[in-house]
């Protein structure tokens, strides 16, 4: 196996490709083909071994624009340049009897031959089979060159990569190329309806690699493309103590029977300005402070605002990013696909040992990702996923609406291990705010209503309230006494 020189590629992969093989390398213009073939050789001229680009649809000027455009040069690569046929047979092919494209052909095939043996390199990239189609002009001639090419580097200890940019295809001819090559890495790139163009590539075919299959995001960024492989839960096991996750508040972790276990995860829900993120913030305030490594994703509000709203809560999250015991992620919706996401937090969990994660919030999260057809069965994998690691995970999830039935767009209520409820009643005049917990998979929780309060000390909880009815249909009403209700602390707040 040899390494394709792409870290993502090459998990993918099981660790890279089988060596002195020929592999098809397709997908549409812009798709990353050219950067990906370039990390191709890059990584094996890094090893010392020697490397050819042969391009027929590229100048050489234009491939060190793009390798410029990476911050790399051209340097340890052997680039062989087909110029036009003009140049290559200058006026003599009008000369001639038989059709020009059947010496340009049988020319440029020569061409490339010599220049493999001169070179004699271990890794070859030819680029592209659009320019051998268009010269052949006859299917058949040009699957007789394919297999003519296959055949001439076959024992030649040489890995080549054939890119095709799959201009005027068809599928007979996409299935004969398929059954040449040893394997297809398939690219393809994705114009959304608003944002940033998508890119992911899947594996077609590997004969003998047991590869990851499926659909892989993939960007291209300064420094070659990163590929992130789709997240398999079932490959991530590891060992945790199933101890309770304490807040801080007595009162709050009552209602889930002590707090929350490591390894669930824990749906917060409700309308919006209701405390859905303040709560989840007591529980990762309580962890930074116990020394545990936390990050919160971030999609809908800036960092400075969070950090600024907390601290009037009594919650310093200032200190815990100093201390780097805290990270807080800035998502852009319009920019960030799943697989990215799930990249960055994986990266939380294997490189920092973040126990805690706040994904603040699912509405954010599914705006990121509007044209994503199976969001609910990639949350339920990310979740296993942070279950298995023994990470304690919040979803804030904002209802719509402020009171009366309110619906939500994404409803991963069955994923999550515990379901807190949050709703607005009204009671002695005044707006108040109840919570309760409608599900615990980890254990006994209460099943009363009780009022909290969120103020310059930080979060309260009161007393189980029982008088309530219709706080399920988002229009509680409270009908007892008002000895139980909290008023504000003593000291005037």
């Amino acid at each position: 196996m040899i390494s394709t020189g792409n870290i993502g590629l090459d998990l993918v992969l099981r660790g890279g490709l089988p060596a002195n093989r020929l592999y098809l390398l397709e997908g549409a213009p812009g798709s990353g083909k050219t950067t990906l073939a370039l990390q191709f050789l890059r990584e094996g001229a890094r090893l010392g071994e020697r490397v050819l680009y042969i391009t027929l649809s590229e100048s050489r000027e234009e491939l060190r624009v793009v390798a410029a455009s990476h911050g790399w040069d051209l340097e340890g690569c052997d680039v062989f340049e087909l110029e036009s046929a003009e140049s290559i047979f200058g006026d003599r092919r009008e000369q001639s009897i038989i059709h020009p494209w059947e010496m340009e052909l049988g020319e440029t095939v020569r061409l490339i031959q010599d220049e493999v043996e001169r070179v004699r390199p271990t890794r070859i990239v030819f680029d592209s089979l659009s320019e051998m189609r268009l010269l052949a002009q006859d299917p058949l001639r040009y699957r007789r060159q394919v297999l003519g090419l296959k055949q001439f580097f076959t024992g030649r200890d040489s890995t080549v990569i054939l890119v095709d940019d799959m201009t005027g295809t068809g599928e007979a001819r996409d299935a004969h190329l398929h059954s040449l090559c040893h394997g297809v890495i398939t690219l393809e790139r994705l114009t959304l309806d608003f944002g940033a163009a998508r890119r992911r590539m899947q594996v077609q075919k590997l004969r003998g690699v047991d590869f990851v299959a499926g659909y892989h995001d993939m960007v291209i960024r300064k420094g070659g493309v990163e590929i992130f492989p789709r997240l398999v839960a079932s490959t991530h096991q590891g060992d945790f103590i199933e101890d309770v996750v304490p807040s801080g508040v007595e009162e709050l972790d009552n209602l889930l029977g002590g707090g929350p276990l490591r390894g669930t995860s824990i749906l917060v829900t409700g309308p919006a300005g209701s405390g859905k993120t303040t709560i989840a913030l007591q529980y990762l305030n309580a962890a930074c402070e116990r020394g545990e490594p936390c990050t919160v994703f971030q999609f809908d509000e800036r960092i400075a605002t969070l950090t600024r709203r907390a601290k009037a809560f009594n919650l310093d999250l200032d200190r815990h990013l100093e201390q780097g015991c805290l990270v807080i992620q800035q998502n852009d919706p319009a920019e960030i696909s799943p697989g990215e996401f799930a990249a960055r937090v994986r990266y939380e969990v294997e490189q920092r040992g973040a126990q805690m994660i706040v994904i603040d919030s699912l509405n954010g999260y599914m705006a990121a990702m509007p044209q994503e057809q199976q969001l609910v069965l990639q949350m339920h994998e990310l979740l296993s996923y942070l279950a298995q690691k023994g990470v304690v995970t919040f979803l804030i999830n904002p209802q719509h609406g402020l009171v009366g039935t309110m619906t939500t767009s994404l409803n991963v209520s069955y994923v999550a291990d515990t379901v807190m409820l949050l709703r607005f009643f009204e009671a002695g005049g005044r707006i108040r705010k109840a919570i309760s917990v409608l599900k615990n998979r980890g254990g006994m929780h209460e099943d009363a209503i009780r009022e909290f309060r969120i103020d310059r000390e930080g979060v309260r909880v009161g007393e189980p309230l029982r008088a309530f009815k219709g706080i399920l249909t988002g229009t509680p009403e409270y009908t007892g006494s008002s000895a139980p209700l909290m008023e504000d602390r003593t000291d005037g707040i």
